[in-house]
């Protein structure tokens, strides 16, 4: 299939890299390999939610400055065999061009890789966007995040990535209608004008879960959301797992 989506989001602290591994460990409980791309220079996290940091000896960079092989820098996670990372650098001066990154990730392509973009529309971004064939926009119920979403879709429509559909993660209910800043969630998707995906509920668990390196989520809530955006994502015409 070689399916490359990139994972982007206008802010930090929406759940981006959560969704990452959500979907990845979806994906390859429906029979897929994943590799999964941190791209997120000097802030790298997935390393230590497949639980696999001990293991890095060689990241991005390393590749792309011939220190080794694009191979050698993958990692299997602890947990799941189909499952691999390639993670990104410490240090934040090496950060990666577009064509590089691009010609890199077509040298690696499983059924699926996704890519974890930093967040934000900066020099880091362009380089995770490059070598996608689409998009999620990871958003939360929020002004300040819906606003940075709407960034993040027309910097993806400018480098003419038209494939881009919407995922609202960490949704609470009881807080979203405590802020009454949208009379519902069918204006927070027109606000942002992305069609939507996946509507993912708020699980102080799941977050937990992954800090400790958990990556099979088999007790959050949320992995039938998850498992529903991987059928989504591989075209099947299903309803939202979740509605709020």
């Amino acid at each position: 299939m070689n399916d490359v989506i990139v994972v982007a989001s206008g802010k930090g602290g929406t759940g981006k890299s959560t969704v990452c591994v959500g979907l990845a460990v979806a994906l390859v409980k429906q029979n897929n390999r994943v590799l999964l791309i941190d791209c997120d220079c000097g802030m790298r996290g997935i390393d230590l939610m497949l639980d696999v940091e001990q293991e890095i000896l060689f990241d991005c960079s390393d590749v792309v400055c011939g220190n080794c092989k694009p191979r050698d820098a993958v990692y299997r996670s602890r947990n799941l065999n189909e499952l691999d990372l390639m993670a990104a650098p410490f240090d934040t001066d090496n950060e990666i061009s577009p064509s590089v990154f691009k010609q890199m990730v077509d040298e690696l392509k499983d059924d699926y890789v996704i890519i974890d973009s930093p967040a934000g529309i900066g020099s880091g971004f362009a380089t995770a966007a490059a070598p996608a064939d689409r998009a999620l926009i990871v958003t939360n119920a929020e002004p300040t995040s819906i606003r940075g979403a709407i960034k993040i879709r027309n910097r993806l429509k400018s480098l003419e990535l038209d494939d881009i559909r919407l995922v609202i993660n960490r949704f609470d209910r009881k807080q979203f209608e405590a802020n009454a800043c949208y009379a519902d969630i069918d204006e927070v998707i027109d606000v942002v004008g992305v069609r939507l995906i996946a509507f993912i509920p708020y699980d102080s668990r799941l977050s937990a879960m992954l800090q400790n390196g958990y990556a099979e989520l088999n007790w959050s809530p949320a992995v039938t959301v998850f498992d529903c955006l991987a059928k989504r994502i591989g075209g099947e015409k299903i309803p939202l797992a979740y509605k709020g």
